[in-house]
């Protein structure tokens, strides 16, 4: 990996904690700054705290799943600040899936390989978020 990303802040978002820990113990190994949250609603509250980054979003979860979260975060606003890899144990498809797929930077279906994730994170820590807040005009 990298010893120099250019984006290294990174929310995990699963309602697995023993998933989220394992995630953020290694991922810190490799000087990420890690966020951890349970579900979409918290990963919104952090987005709202200003949170720009990789975010690591499964799909199945309470309160607000990841699909609706993406929603969610194209709504609001949050979507060209942050780069998504979407963690998925299920099929996705259908209209749901067409409102949100372009805005997926990454796919990984579980059970997965944690090199394939970390090969994703290196690679979407080196290119620059969707827009520069500074590019936007009010």
């Amino acid at each position: 990996m990298s010893s120099r990303p250019i984006n290294n802040n990174i929310l995990i978002v699963d309602d697995d904690l023993d998933l989220l820990n394992i995630l953020q113990g290694l991922l810190e190994k490799y000087k990420y700054n890690i966020i951890t949250a349970v579900n979409g609603k918290e990963c919104l509250k952090e987005l709202e705290k200003g949170f720009e980054g990789i975010i690591i979003l499964d799909v199945m979860m309470p309160e607000m799943d990841g699909l609706e979260t993406i929603k969610n975060m194209i709504h609001e606003g949050f979507i060209e600040f942050n780069k998504i890899i979407l963690l998925t144990a299920k099929k996705i498809q259908g209209k749901e899936f067409d409102d949100i797929y372009h805005h997926v930077d990454k796919y990984i279906h579980k059970p997965f390989d944690i090199d394939e994730l970390i090969r994703a994170v290196d690679e979407l820590s080196k290119t620059e978020n969707r827009k520069d807040k500074s590019s936007i005009h009010i």
